[in-house]
């Protein structure tokens, strides 16, 4: 007796939900919104900044002068495939991956 009243109550409601897909599509339309402007807000800008910093990267030549993701300041002296020797002081140089160069500075500005 119980479940036949449950199952009458349940059949109108799921047949006019089904019906109106319309009112679905609009309710998901905020979250499409929000995807969209996150999209450009921040997704592509990030993605620009990593294209910038891997041709920053592969551009590296020695004797740029560069600043390094730990605050170092030196001069390029090696090129390894995934390394970089940079010399900080006067006889002193340092092995660090590629990545960890941050920017290539003017020349003469470590002088």
């Amino acid at each position: 007796m119980f479940i036949s009243s449950a199952f009458a109550q349940t059949a109108p409601a799921a047949a006019a939900g089904s019906g109106d897909m319309m009112s679905q599509l609009t309710g998901m339309l905020p979250l499409v919104l929000m995807f969209v402007v996150l999209y450009f807000v921040m997704i592509r800008p990030q993605m620009k900044r990593q294209k910038e910093h891997k041709a920053m990267i592969d551009a590296l030549a020695k004797g740029d002068e560069v600043a390094t993701a730990g605050g170092l300041l030196g001069t390029v002296t090696r090129i390894g495939e995934g390394t970089v020797h940079v010399q900080i002081a006067q006889g002193v140089e340092v092995q660090l991956q590629r990545s960890a160069v941050t920017q290539v500075l003017p020349k003469g500005s470590l002088k």
